[in-house]
């Protein structure tokens, strides 16, 4: 496993929002994340990703694993151009020579259909390029899995179709994905695993084929609004 949570558990006051969650994600395997608002699908991203702090349980990577983050939002640095924002954390964190890490950050902007963008900035983009940016800085990273923490939730309907696409693009580079989104179709389409969350527990998991046909009744119940997937 690349990574490993264990019986992970995470209260905010007296909200229990992670009830004893276990997820283990291989190497290259794509994991879809979905459920109600509330469910707990973020704060589970992030404990994953040391932005919470889980109250109890284990998370263990994989050793020399490395991750990345691409949040709903965006959170690119507004002062910064494309090329910068990309470049960032491979010369500040990473120290990797400012020639490599500048031909590295074109290869994830070429990747994702932005190379002539590399010199704008972040407010003269659309959303939906803003979050391309925002995956190519991810990718520079060098990760080896990626979270995505409902990376369309912020974009217009007519640009969630091309984020989309340029994540499924990602399949072929053999990343581990750990996915928390609401679009059905495209998680039946992508995933090796679908794991369904409701009140800080899973209620349900499997293939897509099985999570999709699950007799659990909740599970149909949630998915009767995407009865046409």
């Amino acid at each position: 496993m690349i990574l490993e949570m264990k019986h992970i558990k995470k209260s905010f006051d007296d909200l229990e929002v992670l009830k004893d969650i276990n997820i283990g994600i291989k190497p290259g395997e794509i994991i879809s994340i979905i459920g109600p608002s509330g469910s707990g699908k973020s704060t589970l991203l992030r404990c994953a990703t040391g932005l919470e702090t889980q109250d109890s349980g284990e998370i263990v990577y994989e050793d020399g694993a490395k991750f990345g983050l691409v949040f709903q939002n965006f959170n690119l640095f507004p002062h910064m151009s494309v090329l910068q924002n990309v470049m960032d954390a491979p010369v500040q964190v990473m120290k990797k020579d400012k020639e490599t890490a500048k031909a590295e950050a074109m290869k994830w902007l070429d990747k994702m259909g932005l190379a002539d963008r590399a010199d704008a900035y972040p407010c003269q983009l659309s959303g939906g390029m803003q979050q391309r940016v925002a995956i190519a800085r991810a990718l520079a990273k060098d990760p080896d899995i990626l979270f995505f923490d409902e990376p369309t939730s912020a974009l217009d309907p007519e640009l969630t179709g091309e984020v989309l696409k340029v994540i499924k693009s990602l399949a072929d580079l053999h990343i581990a994905m750990v996915i928390v989104t609401h679009e059905m179709a495209f998680a039946k389409d992508i995933s090796d695993e679908v794991i369904f969350m409701e009140k800080g527990v899973i209620v349900d998991r499997g293939t897509p084929d099985e999570l999709f046909a699950s007799d659990n009744p909740r599970t149909q119940e949630f998915l009767g609004r995407y009865n046409n997937i």
